[in-house]
């Protein structure tokens, strides 16, 4: 059985439900966190939950868009109804664009991993077979594909799950050894390097959420697509607050701030003061998982809207060839490709080409958001006049905190500019690309000689 669009509805509830779960947890919370905490102080427990708050309500958006409408290529097909050609053209590709490059860096970040335990053996090997392997399992087929990221998902949820346990223990001091910490969190002063320090955490940490909306992609090849979206996104509220704020919350309580190391993982730092023996090969193993779990599901979410983006004609034909499983294999060869070439960049040009790919795609995440906000205000107002029936998930506080929601994220934007030059960098190399696309586009209508027929919800 195929769905309207070709592929196969392989994907499980289990499958989806894990992929809601892991995509949120990346490496960056694994390694990054450290280097936020440093960078805010213990505030950097705020900095975690006004970025989440924001994933949190525009996923909510979103969430109401696919439970009334599921399709394949999910907010680029809402830009496009709701907003116009433009709109669609620029989020798909775009989203594309950030999850080619995402591959590639965390092809380069497992082979890091990999070198340390084997020395002998040339980053690029490693890179090379991580971006084989996992471009087979996403050609083998979409349930392969699934089932891969429901056991590396799994590493990742289980270890943030020990660690909550084991840390809560740690700082009530009912752990062997341990004493009661929690006040460790107010060390000099909570908000320790000024409020403005809360705002560049924000900047950082935003980036690390990026992911959740990857189940409202899959979702489109599950048996279930309406209940998959609406759990997944009924249920982001406590995975941001328990994976997220509550780790980092626990991180310095376990330990005073400054203490935390931020080059290497603070988790591993933390279990061991547990006790945990080789605690630093465990994580190391965990965060190799997590590289692994974004670069499987990198090559799925790339190759599904470049698949989704032909529809329309916004992508060459061939990236629509299905296999007997129902498997875009050209669009997944065509976005593991990018990623083959950057891979080999970052070898050759990391100070350039490799920093230039990586970092032009540093603030789309910002740029998605914005579409989605601004898609989820006209669809939503259109769907009440014509098909109210179909809101079965409703965003807060609507039309209210639909735009809030687009004022923090461009808030966000705006702040890139003043935290410090590698955000101004990836925000201005960001806009590069941005601009490029806009351009393509208006290419695309002017050979046409017309402009792509807006359609309602």
């Amino acid at each position: 059985m195929t769905t309207k669009s070709g592929l196969r509805p392989d994907l499980r509830q289990r499958h989806v439900r894990m992929i809601a779960l892991g995509g949120i947890i990346g490496a960056s919370l694994f390694i990054g966190s450290g280097a936020v905490i440093h960078t805010v102080g213990p505030a950097a427990v705020l900095s975690y939950a006004i970025g989440g708050l924001l994933v949190v309500l525009v996923m909510r958006m979103l969430g109401e868009m696919a439970t009334a409408s599921p399709a394949l290529g999910s907010f680029m097909e809402y830009a496009r109804d709701s907003l116009g050609g433009w709109a669609g053209f620029t989020i798909g590709w775009l989203y594309w664009y950030f999850w080619v490059g995402v591959v590639a860096f965390e092809a380069v970040a497992g082979a890091k991993i990999l070198q340390g335990w084997i020395p002998g053996v040339p980053q690029w090997v490693f890179s090379l077979a991580l971006m084989l392997l996992l471009t087979a399992t996403n050609l083998a087929s979409a349930r392969s594909f699934g089932e891969t990221e429901f056991w590396l998902a799994s590493i990742k949820v289980a270890t943030i799950v020990v660690f909550l346990l084991l840390g809560t223990l740690f700082v009530l001091g009912l752990w062997p050894d341990a004493h009661f910490s929690v006040g460790n969190i107010g060390l000099d002063g909570f908000v320790a390097k000024g409020p403005f320090s809360v705002v560049h955490g924000v900047v950082i940490v935003i980036f690390s959420y990026f992911g959740a909306e990857i189940v409202t992609i899959a979702a489109a090849e599950s048996d279930q697509p309406e209940t998959a979206v609406r759990k997944a996104t009924s249920t982001i509220v406590w995975r941001v607050i328990v994976f997220y704020v509550g780790s980092v919350a626990l991180l310095v309580m376990i330990t005073p701030w400054r203490e935390i190391p931020s080059e290497t993982s603070p988790f591993a730092a933390a279990f061991g003061r547990f006790g945990v023996p080789a605690a630093s090969t465990i994580v190391s193993a965990v965060v190799l998982t997590a590289a692994l779990s974004v670069l499987n599901s990198g090559l799925y979410t790339a190759s599904r809207m470049l698949f989704a983006l032909r529809r329309h004609g916004w992508a060459p034909a061939w990236v629509s060839d299905t296999n007997a499983r129902g498997v875009p294999w050209k669009a997944i060869l065509a976005s593991t490709s990018v990623g083959y070439v950057a891979v080999v960049m970052s070898y050759v040009s990391p100070d350039k080409i490799f920093y230039f790919i990586i970092n032009s795609a540093g603030a789309v995440a910002l740029f998605v958001y914005a579409i989605i906000c601004g898609s989820q205000i006209r669809m939503r107002r259109s769907l009440e006049a014509s098909a109210p029936e179909k809101l079965k998930l409703r965003m807060w506080g609507y039309p209210w905190l639909s735009w809030v929601t687009l004022v923090l994220t461009l808030v966000v934007v705006a702040s890139m500019l003043f935290v410090d030059s590698d955000a101004r960098a990836q925000l201005y190399l960001s806009l590069i690309s941005l601009a490029v696309i806009l351009g393509v586009y208006a290419l695309i209508r002017r050979r046409a000689g017309t402009t792509p027929r807006k359609t309602r919800p």
